[in-house]
């Protein structure tokens, strides 16, 4: 497979956005206020790649996300690799180029994520409150990161085929 420089550029904005996820989120601290750039970041490229795509590029994010906070191992690579899956399926109903659409659609992906990260590693009681309080305002600065990140790079995501 040809890449093309439109997959160039949408690799560029991957990696900014992870590296950007690396040298901001630290400035945050534990704050739920905190935007995960690499969930955005998969998110952009799920969207414009097959399911499977999607869910293998989910499962290697929640395989590194693991590895680096192992409280539950598999808990963040099951999550991811549903959201990833899950997201790529969903193409045909997201518009890369529609804001409000994507904002909806962040958010939710955002919140299934911690739902089956708290599922998946069997913390419900001591996770309820955090998906009742925290994962709100965590899935709202994802979102927000998510529309900008979409504003800046707009003229190089919009001519990335869906694949």
């Amino acid at each position: 497979m040809r890449i093309g420089p439109p997959r160039l550029k949408l690799a560029v904005v991957l990696a900014v956005l992870v590296a950007a996820h690396f040298a901001l989120r630290p400035r945050f601290g534990p704050s739920p206020l905190a935007p995960d750039l690499v969930l955005v970041a998969l998110l952009f490229f799920a969207i414009r790649s097959r399911p499977g795509a999607g869910a293998a590029a989910g499962f290697v994010v929640g395989l590194l996300v693991d590895a680096v906070t192992p409280t539950a191992f598999g808990a963040s690579a099951f999550a991811l690799t549903v959201v990833g899956f899950l997201s790529g399926w969903l193409k045909a109903v997201v518009f890369p180029d529609n804001l409000l659409v994507n904002a909806v659609f962040v958010f939710a992906a955002s919140l299934a994520r911690d739902v089956l990260q708290v599922l998946a590693a069997g913390q419900l009681r001591s996770g309820a409150a955090a998906l009742l309080v925290t994962s709100p305002v965590a899935a709202l600065s994802t979102t927000a990161a998510a529309l900008l990140a979409l504003v800046v790079f707009r003229g190089w995501l919009r001519g990335v085929p869906a694949r």
